[in-house]
């Protein structure tokens, strides 16, 4: 039997399935908090050969989109002067993003090479407003210990994340693209019954704005006017309006790596 990594409740068996269309894996579910997920992933080494998936042709779109949503959340709820920090951060997309709005944001990946954010990498001694991590979660084995190592490791309260969940007590057929079986990379899947459990375990509040969900230790404001805002195009719309009230850092930033001569 697997143990449940979130509420430590037994697992049932639920399917098999080749992942990179070599290995025969086991998924399976725990019935008290929705939570799917894979046997012990022996597999990781051999699908993290390239940290990025091939596959993954939608990054530049998903990280575009992200940038607006979080640009209209972080002016109307956690202030822009604010420094923020993108964990698992990949190439460096959203962070560079969010720096060309005029955000003071900074990067923080142990496995992937930073690219597009270099010189803006995490400071050990910066306290972060809040720490995200766009579809991160469904690439860790104890989401639990992730988001409470990384709000400790980086002194802050808040954890804003993505990722696509299923319908409690629905558990989703094979043809479901989220659990990705070539690449191997996806090994834990949440539904909304999953991320109230892991908020009640790090006694923290959650919130959900349209595809963003937020643990905080302490109550925010302006979040039911945030997921009004966050309407299909409106916050790409009002992301454009707030950026005649922000200072990109994208020249400035760009002098700064020239100055000091910061290399790949």
């Amino acid at each position: 039997m697997k143990q449940c990594s979130i509420c430590h409740s037994e697992m049932d068996f639920i399917f098999s399935e080749q992942v990179l269309r070599k290995h025969e894996v086991k998924y399976y579910l725990c019935e008290s908090c929705q939570f799917i997920q894979t046997e012990k992933p022996y597999w990781l080494e051999e699908a993290y050969s390239d940290a990025i998936a091939d596959s993954d042709t939608g990054i530049l779109h998903r990280n575009w989109l992200t940038s607006c949503k979080l640009a209209v959340l972080i002016l109307l709820s956690l202030g822009k002067r604010n420094s923020f920090l993108d964990v698992a951060g990949g190439y460096g997309l959203l962070v560079r993003l969010m720096r060309d709005f005029g955000f003071n944001y900074r990067w923080s990946d142990p496995y992937c090479k930073n690219i597009f954010a270099l010189g803006y990498e995490a400071l050990s001694t910066d306290r972060y407003q809040a720490l995200t991590a766009f579809e991160v979660l469904e690439h860790v084995e104890n989401p639990v210990d992730f988001i409470s190592d990384n709000l400790q490791k980086f002194n802050s309260g808040i954890f804003i994340f993505s990722t696509e969940l299923f319908q409690n007590y629905q558990v989703p057929d094979k043809s479901w693209r989220y659990y990705s079986f070539p690449t191997g990379q996806h090994i834990s899947f949440y539904s909304q019954q999953t991320l109230l459990e892991i908020s009640k375990k790090m006694d923290m509040h959650f919130y959900t704005i349209r595809g963003i969900y937020i643990f905080s230790k302490n109550r925010l404001s302006f979040v039911w006017l945030v997921r009004l805002l966050t309407i299909r195009k409106v916050p790409i719309l009002l992301s454009l309006f707030f950026g005649f009230f922000l200072k990109s850092k994208t020249l400035k930033d760009s002098e700064h790596v020239l100055h000091h001569g910061i290399s790949r």
